[in-house]
C-alpha cells in the first residue's frame, strides 16, 4: 500500500448500492497516503452523498462537466490531466455500456475518454447483469483496451440473490490499486528538505539575507515526492509555486528553518540541507524602523545563526543527512571540510560565482561528494539534475 504515497487517484462512483463502499475505499485510499478526489454520477448521488465523500476525501467533489469555477470552466479537463490513476468504485452495467462504446454524456465518462491516467473498474451489480451476453461482451471489450478489471466477488448481493457481480472490498480495491503503481525508490521513507534563503531580520523593514531563489531545493522536493517519499518541505521567503504533493512549512529566519527541521525530525529518515541560511543574524532587532541619522557609518552587531545540518546530523536519532556546499572558490577543498567537520553521509558542492549555473538561474552543475567518492554531474536543468540526485541520495541510504 506504501505505493499509493503521494499518488493521485480519481475515484468515480456510480449509482449502484455498492456505493456506500466507496466512503471506507475513500478512507483506505487515503490512508495509503493517495490524494482523493471524487467524482459522482448524478444516480450515485441517489445511494451516498456528496457532502460524505467531501469530508472522506478531504477534497470537493466534482458532479458537473462545466465547472464555473475551474479554468475556462473546462474542470474536466483540468481532473482528466491531474490524475494519476482513475478508479471507478462501483462500476455499474450502464456506465461499463457507455464507456465501451466511447460516451461521454457526463462528467465522469467524460473524464475516462480525456485521460491518459491508467483506468481501473470495479464492477458491482445484479448476478444475472454480470452473466448477461452484453455485459460480458462489454467487459472484454474494455479489458481489450488495457482497462484493468477489479473483480466483479462472488456472494450474497443486496437483492438476495447470490453470486457473481458484487464489489470487492474496498481494502482489495484499495490494495489492487497500490499495484498499478511501480515501488518508488523512497517510497514509504520521509524525506524533509530546506529550500532558499533566510532573511535576518535588522528592523521592521529591512534584513540580511542572499540571492538564493529556492529553485535547486523545490527541484529536490518535487523529484523526492515523485520517488514515493513523503515530503517536508522547509521553505524561506522565494517567488516559487506550492509544489504538489507535499507539506510545505514556511519560515524567515534560521532560528525559525532550524526549529521547524528538528519538529518531527524522529519520523525524518533523509534530510537534506538545500537551504542557504544566513551565517549571522544581528544581536537586536529594532522595534521601529531605523532613521538615517547625522553620522556617515552605521555600526550593526551581529551573532553567529545555528548550523542547522551540523545540528542535524549530531542528533540523537539522525536520519542521513546530506548537506550543500556553495562556493566562490576551493569548491572542492571546502566541500570536503564540511562534510567531515559536520559528520554528513554526503554533500553537494557548487559553484555559486558562475552567472550560467547556482543562485537564480534554471541550470546547475554540482560535485556529489562523499567520504568514499567524488562524482560531477555537468550542467543540467535544475529538475533533472534533482532527478539525478534524489536517485543517488536514494542509492546511498539504502546501501547504509
Amino acid at each position: 500500500m506504501q505505493r499509493l504515497t503521494n499518488r493521485q487517484i480519481l475515484l468515480g462512483i456510480t449509482g449502484g448500492i455498492a456505493a456506500y463502499k466507496s466512503a471506507e475505499l475513500t478512507r483506505n485510499l487515503r490512508a495509503a497516503g493517495a490524494d482523493v478526489r471524487v467524482v459522482m454520477t448524478p444516480a450515485a448521488t441517489e445511494f451516498i452523498t456528496p457532502l460524505t465523500l467531501q469530508a472522506l476525501s478531504g477534497n470537493p467533489v466534482h458532479l458537473h462537466m462545466l465547472d464555473a469555477e475551474a479554468e475556462a470552466g473546462m474542470g474536466h479537463i483540468e481532473l482528466a490531466r491531474w490524475a494519476d490513476l482513475i478508479l471507478v468504485a462501483p462500476a455499474t452495467a450502464d456506465f461499463m455500456a457507455r464507456l465501451a462504446t466511447g460516451q461521454g454524456n457526463d462528467l465522469l465518462s467524460t473524464l475516462c475518454l480525456a485521460s491518459d491516467a491508467p483506468l481501473c473498474l470495479a464492477p458491482a451489480m445484479n448476478q444475472a447483469m454480470w452473466r448477461d451476453t452484453a455485459t460480458q461482451h462489454n467487459a472484454a471489450l474494455l479489458s481489450e483496451r488495457g482497462v484493468q478489471l477489479f473483480g466483479p466477488g462472488v456472494g450474497e448481493q443486496a437483492c438476495g440473490d447470490t453470486g457473481p457481480g458484487r464489489m470487492l472490498e474496498p481494502m482489495e480495491i484499495a490494495q489492487r490499486t497500490a499495484e498499478q503503481f511501480d515501488a518508488g525508490l523512497l517510497t514509504g521513507k520521509t524525506v524533509f528538505i530546506t529550500a532558499g534563503p533566510t532573511r535576518e531580520a535588522i528592523d521592521p523593514v529591512r534584513y540580511i539575507s542572499n540571492h538564493s531563489s529556492g529553485k535547486m531545493g523545490y527541484a529536490l522536493a518535487q523529484a523526492a515526492a515523485d520517488a514515493g517519499a513523503t515530503v517536508k518541505l522547509i521553505s524561506g521567503p522565494v517567488n516559487l509555486a506550492e509544489p504538489a504533493r507535499m507539506q510545505r512549512v514556511q519560515v524567515d529566519s534560521a532560528e525559525q528553518m532550524l526549529a521547524a527541521s528538528l519538529e518531527g525530525i524522529e519520523q525524518c529518515d533523509i534530510f537534506i540541507a538545500a537551504a542557504a541560511v544566513a551565517d549571522y543574524r544581528p544581536t537586536a532587532v529594532a522595534e521601529h524602523k531605523m532613521k538615517k541619522g547625522k553620522e556617515e557609518v552605521m555600526e550593526l552587531h551581529l551573532v553567529k545563526n545555528p548550523d542547522i545540518v551540523a545540528t542535524v546530523a549530531n542528533h540523537a536519532q539522525r536520519p542521513f543527512t546530506v548537506g550543500f556546499a556553495a562556493e566562490t572558490r576551493d569548491v572542492l577543498q571546502y566541500a570536503r571540510g564540511k562534510l567531515a567537520r559536520k559528520k554528513l553521509d554526503l554533500i553537494i558542492a557548487n559553484d555559486v560565482s558562475r552567472s550560467d549555473i547556482g543562485f537564480n538561474s534554471d541550470q546547475n552543475a554540482v560535485t556529489v561528494i562523499s567520504a568514499e567518492q567524488e562524482l560531477e554531474l555537468p550542467c543540467t536543468p535544475k529538475r533533472q539534475l534533482a532527478s539525478q540526485l534524489i536517485r543517488l541520495i536514494a542509492d546511498q541510504y539504502h546501501s547504509q
